[in-house]
Parts: C-alpha cells; sequence; structure tokens
C-alpha cells in the first residue's frame, strides 16, 4: 500500500515538471542601468518608456509566462562585431562627467548613457546564448536606448549601439548560425541594421516602415535579394493593409530564406497614438506580429526568437503594445 503511494506521488511529480516544461516562458532581459540614460526631460526616448513596460507587465494576464533576467554588461569586443573602434572611441571619449554631450541633435549622451548602452550589447548577446543552449524560445530584451538607427560608424537617431546587428554578428560567429535574419517593424527604417548588413552573407534584414520619414532611407532600390527587403508604407496604412503587405511580402520572402535564427527589431511607434509616426496600427496587429513571427521561428528556427525594443514613445499604448506582442509571442 505505501509502495503505490509512493508510485503514485512519483508519477503526480513527473507529470507536473513536463507540464511546467511544456509552458514556454520568455526571459525577459532587464537591468537598473537602463534607467540611467538620461537624454534629457523632454527627449522622447526616456526611462519611463521601460518603467510602463515593467509595471504593465507585472500585472498582465501572461505574467507568469515571463522569467526575469540581469542583463549583463557588453564588452568591447561585442562592440566591435558591429561598428568601427573609431566609432567605440569616440562614444568611449565623449561620455560627459556631468551633464550631457550630444553627438548629433537627436542622440545626446549623459553620465550613465555607455553603461546603459553596453547592458543593451550584452542584453542582446546573452538572449542568443540562452536561445541556442536551449534555456528559452524566446528572448525579449527590455532595454535603452535604442539601436537600429545606429550605423557602424555613427551614433545616431537616440541609438548609441546597434544592438540587433550585434546580436546577429555573434550569433553567426560564435555559433557558426549560417542563416540570420532579422525584422524591423518600427515606423521608422533601421538605416544603421541595413548598412551593416548590407552583402553579408548569411543574413538577411527585412524591414516594414513609414515612407516618407527619418531617416529617409529604406527605398526598394537598396533591396538586395536574399539579404535586404524593404517595405516603405504610406501614411495611415492601418491593420488590415498592414498584415496583408506583411504576409504576402515579408512572410514570403522569410519562408524563401528559411532562417536558422530570427531576430526582431520590436519598434512599437507605428501606433495610431504615437507621436513620432502615422501608420495607424495597433495592439491587435502587435498581437498578430507576435504570433506569426512565433509560427516562422518554429518551421525554421527551432523555436530561437530574439526581440529587441526599439522605439514606441506614447507611454499610454507602449506598454500595452509590448504586451500584445509578447502574448502573441507565446504558443498554446
Amino acid at each position: 500500500m505505501i509502495c503505490k503511494k509512493i508510485n503514485f506521488f512519483r508519477n503526480k511529480v513527473f507529470r507536473l515538471e513536463t507540464d511546467f516544461l511544456e509552458v514556454r516562458l520568455i526571459y525577459i532581459y532587464h537591468h537598473n542601468d537602463f534607467l540611467l540614460h538620461d537624454p534629457g526631460a523632454t527627449h522622447p526616448e526616456n526611462a519611463d518608456r521601460v518603467n510602463v513596460i515593467l509595471a504593465a507587465l507585472s500585472i498582465a494576464p501572461i505574467h507568469y509566462k515571463l522569467l526575469y533576467k540581469s542583463a549583463p554588461l557588453g564588452t568591447n569586443a561585442q562592440v566591435l562585431l558591429a561598428h568601427s573602434a573609431a566609432h567605440l572611441a569616440l562614444v568611449l571619449t565623449s561620455v560627459p562627467a556631468e551633464g550631457r554631450h550630444a553627438l548629433d541633435s537627436d542622440t545626446v549622451l549623459s553620465t550613465g548613457s555607455l553603461t546603459a548602452a553596453l547592458r543593451g550589447v550584452g542584453a542582446a548577446c546573452k538572449g542568443v546564448d540562452d536561445l541556442i543552449s536551449g534555456l528559452t524560445t524566446h528572448a525579449f530584451c527590455l532595454s535603452r536606448p535604442p539601436g537600429h538607427h545606429a550605423t557602424p560608424t555613427r551614433s545616431m537617431g537616440f541609438c548609441i549601439f546597434n544592438n540587433i546587428v550585434i546580436a546577429a554578428q555573434y550569433a553567426q560567429q560564435k555559433y557558426q548560425i549560417q542563416r540570420v535574419a532579422i525584422v524591423d517593424f518600427d515606423v521608422h527604417h533601421g538605416n544603421g541594421t541595413q548598412d551593416a548588413l548590407t552583402g553579408k552573407p548569411g543574413m538577411m534584414y527585412l524591414s516594414t516602415h513609414q515612407s516618407p520619414l527619418y531617416p529617409g532611407t529604406g527605398t526598394i532600390s537598396e533591396n538586395r535579394p536574399g539579404n535586404i527587403c524593404n517595405v516603405p508604407l504610406a501614411v495611415g496604412t492601418g491593420d488590415k493593409a498592414y498584415q496583408e503587405i506583411f504576409s504576402t511580402q515579408i512572410m514570403s520572402q522569410l519562408n524563401l530564406f528559411k532562417p536558422q535564427l530570427l531576430l526582431v527589431s520590436a519598434g512599437f511607434d507605428a501606433h495610431e497614438r504615437d507621436p513620432l509616426g502615422g501608420l495607424a496600427l495597433t495592439a491587435d496587429t502587435y498581437l498578430w506580429l507576435g504570433q506569426q513571427l512565433r509560427l516562422l521561428a518554429d518551421k525554421y528556427c527551432g523555436g530561437k526568437l530574439l526581440s529587441v525594443l526599439e522605439g514606441g514613445y506614447n507611454l499610454d499604448v507602449l506598454s500595452r503594445s509590448v504586451e500584445a506582442y509578447l502574448e502573441g509571442s507565446i504558443s498554446p
């Protein structure tokens, strides 16, 4: 009788452990150092962006599927995967001892900016490590400042280092991943990402973005088969048209490329209430994007999906948009 009870208990525990393993957990990489980047009280890219997301996710229905991880400091060697030595040296020597220093009219360094930027680099690379090791199937870097405008030689557009390019190069060089795709659904074209990856074997960059809009790049003429796929969109595109375009142009190219690792520049400034764009999307599309990219990652990448926060500047809708995207990326 006692043996039967013990066996029943063991079987029950085994089933509970199996059920737990079947629940997909999203690793959320964050660190309080991200709050140290302070480009100014009136700057749209401010610390409240991550604060409102953290607050919303703590009470979201999917909160039990989120596992928070400390974002490590990135290294100079990791930065150099995407940037020139001259660019790194300029950033290192431009951080002010006090106050602020402007790298350009939009991109401002404060005393804590370098630490924040290096945490973003570290988060992206650690996310790749954890995906490849099988610890998670979705790593989301809740980091700032954003990165997709930073070119190999220049910081611009709020961006200091290009985290998503660093992650792609890191994955390819450390793990010999042959085909890496980066999907960018920020309202602005990721000119820095395109500059860094143009002509790179085994790399594909796919971007939907409003045009015309800052930074003025991302035209169809810049496309390269199997490497660069730009889909410029008109003001007021809206959910229905956007989803149709994404399905027919972005997803079709991804299916041809068959990536082994899927990286996402997750910008939420295409929302209809965002002050910096006008594509007129809603949280429904971010939910849908999460679902579509999850299906793609499961189909070709063994589930491996890494997302890095880019834009999104209306605090009232940013948190809901991120929540919707994460919700969509967890398949039942």
